[in-house]
């Protein structure tokens, strides 16, 4: 049977209770008041009023009221789903084909697999990107393992024009965690020593084993944590004889599926949207099968970060199309 069978894929109260079960999994919480556990009521068989978006008689399936501030919600309010037009169970399919597609899937291709307008599409691979963004703050390598850093350059910097190297392309930077396997990726528009220092500061334990190629951008940072091995590309270096944990291959890895992606699944990307991008590869590769975690998990654990994120959408000829609402 195809995974997209499941009921919480095509019956919207199936959909519901499957993503009640993952956002309220230690008890409902009231978005408005944030009392958990509380007296909450159901209400069933409750209609859409005709309004702007919304057609008379489609039932309101979730929707429950709180005992103690007596306002009504679902569990898409407070989320990235709010407000949102599509059904819930459209959106779970997209959660699952972003999930289980390595290199992504295009907004093109999602509005023809499941029907909807090709802006629908966009708007709702953005919201699942906001959801894929961690929060994670905790240093790589605090167990003085190794981390790899580099910086890769993609696509085109607007404005600026087209010369000889990296500079007018947008600049990400890659740190890469050995231990853990985990990625966490940066965006900035000079990627300088004087921006990347304080990026390592910040992310990378001090007693970790830096791990670079031979760019200057780490030689004086790199003095600051517990060791700091750099490979010779120039001379045809990418792993040292007698030392094979000597290599940067690992984040190179990444950055393979990553402009893979990019230039042939999406194939264009404006730099005030990259770092949704990077957020997406981020999570699939810190997420992947070799650490122990399939589709459905991605999925699920995609779907735990929902919550208290936001993402509305501003004029279609505006410089950045979307806006994050605090």
């Amino acid at each position: 049977m195809s995974v997209l069978s499941h009921p919480r894929f095509h019956d919207e109260a199936a959909a519901f209770e499957y993503l009640e079960s993952i956002v309220w999994a230690n008890g409902v919480v009231c978005p408005h008041c944030g009392v958990v556990g509380g007296r909450v009521y159901k209400l069933e068989g409750v209609v859409h009023n005709t309004r702007k978006g919304e057609r008379a008689g489609n039932v309101r399936y979730g929707l429950k009221k709180c005992g103690e501030c007596r306002k009504q919600f679902t569990v898409k309010v407070g989320t990235v789903f709010e407000h949102a037009r599509l059904p819930l169970h459209i959106m779970l399919q997209a959660v699952h084909l972003i999930m289980s597609s390595k290199k992504g899937i295009s907004a093109h291709q999602l509005h023809r697999v499941l029907e909807i307008s090709y802006k629908a599409a966009w708007f709702l691979a953005h919201r699942i990107r906001e959801a894929m963004r961690s929060g994670d703050l905790a240093p790589f390598g605090g167990n003085g393992t190794m981390v790899e850093v580099d910086e890769t350059y993609i696509g085109h910097q607007k404005g600026k024009p087209v010369k000889k190297g990296g500079g007018h392309k947008m600049k990400v930077l890659a740190l890469v965690d050995r231990e853990t396997g985990k990625v966490r990726s940066f965006t900035d528009p000079n990627l300088t020593a004087k921006d990347i220092h304080p990026i390592l500061r910040a992310n990378i334990a001090k007693e970790a084993r830096l791990m670079t190629d031979e760019a200057r951008l780490y030689w004086n940072v790199g003095k600051e944590f517990a060791e700091h091995n750099r490979v010779l590309h120039a001379g045809f270096e990418y792993v040292r004889k007698g030392q094979p944990e000597i290599h940067t291959n690992t984040v190179e890895g990444y950055f393979s599926i990553f402009k893979r992606g990019m230039r042939g699944i999406y194939q264009h990307c404006g730099e005030q949207h990259l770092h949704r991008y990077l957020a997406e590869f981020d999570f699939r590769y810190s997420n992947r099968e070799a650490l122990g975690c399939n589709d459905s998990d991605r999925a699920t654990a995609a779907l735990t970060g929902i919550v208290g994120k936001r993402l509305t959408y501003t004029a279609t000829n505006s410089a950045e199309g979307v806006r994050i609402e605090a």
